[in-house]
């Protein structure tokens, strides 16, 4: 049966007999969330939301009470906050939720332990280095847990590892390479949650998950070739166009299988802007802004036009 739209609805509602009750019936079906999807939601929602103040809050009592506090007292609270959570964890009878939860906390509060005891001693550390710790520390408990928000954390941390590091020790490394870097890391992790993590583990992450890491990689790849168009088509950016020419490829591939236009329109988006920074190179005169401009209604409005098409396909088809 195909899936009716609200616009569907309206339509068959405003040109046929249908009754109010019959209308009110399959929007409650198709449309409309339940009274328990949105206890659950909320349920959720407020969850997350009362663990995430209590995190914060204590980064904000650090703070404020820094200069006050001796250092014993800040260490000691914070490895007492990071014991009560792993307890929580280990020794509740709470759901896997909120374990999960607690444990995403705890890994947050890693970090501020590092913070701390490197302001208390000036370690002289490199920013990478923190990070880089922070990374190795919790790689246990994100592997245990599979909860796709503290996997989102984990990658964040890698990702912010590598761009420091470039910065602060491999300064030879140009932009296109670590773009390079990053795009790979961020499409090998994707496309190991998309085949690999669902066969090993049977846990299904949310969407948001992926839309995210692929957002990740496609910004990478669109970075690092609009710096080597700016700068020199040397190896390193053959490489990197190779690459994503496969990675794009793969993914519109991808996309078609599945019937979601998300990446897609990201794609797109990232070959706009790839096209638009290839054309200011090359015209050099006051006529490319005008060139540039018509180049990028009329490539943007092709492809909204062909999203919502297939959009309307895959609805009705």
């Amino acid at each position: 049966m195909v899936k009716l739209s609200r616009d569907d609805i309206y339509i068959i509602s405003q040109n046929s007999n249908w009754s109010a009750k019959g209308v009110q019936s399959i929007l409650k079906q198709n449309i409309y969330s339940s009274p328990t999807s949105w206890q659950q939601f909320l349920r959720l929602f407020f969850l997350s939301l009362g663990i995430g103040f209590a995190t914060f809050g204590v980064l904000f009592f650090f703070a404020y009470n820094w200069a006050d506090l001796h250092k014993f007292v800040k260490l000691g609270l914070m490895e007492g906050l990071i014991i009560i959570t792993t307890f929580v964890v280990l020794f509740s009878k709470f759901n896997d939720l909120i374990k999960n939860l607690a444990l995403t906390s705890a890994s947050i509060l890693v970090g501020v332990l590092f913070a701390v005891f490197g302001q208390i001693y000036q370690t002289g550390a490199n920013a990478y280095d923190f990070f880089l710790g922070w990374t190795l520390f919790i790689s246990l408990w994100v592997l245990i847990s599979n909860f796709a928000p503290l996997w989102l954390i984990y990658l964040t941390l890698i990702n912010t590892t590598l761009v420091l590091y470039s910065q602060q020790v491999a300064q030879d490394w140009s932009g296109v390479f670590i773009s390079t870097l990053l795009l790979l890391v961020n499409s090998l992790f994707f496309i190991f949650f998309i085949v690999g993590f669902k066969k090993i583990t049977k846990i299904s992450f949310p969407k948001w998950f992926f839309y995210t890491i692929a957002l990740a990689a496609i910004f990478s790849a669109t970075i690092g070739i609009v710096i080597g168009i700016f700068s020199k088509f040397d190896i390193s950016f053959w490489t990197l166009f190779v690459l994503t020419s496969i990675l794009y490829a793969s993914a519109v591939w991808y996309s078609l299988q599945i019937n979601t236009t998300f990446y897609l329109a990201i794609i797109a988006f990232s070959l706009v802007v790839i096209i638009t920074s290839f054309l200011i190179k090359i015209f050099k005169s006051d006529a490319s802004y005008l060139i540039v401009t018509l180049f990028i209604i009329g490539s943007i409005t092709f492809s909204i036009k062909l999203l919502l098409d297939l959009q309307k396909k895959w609805t009705n088809g």
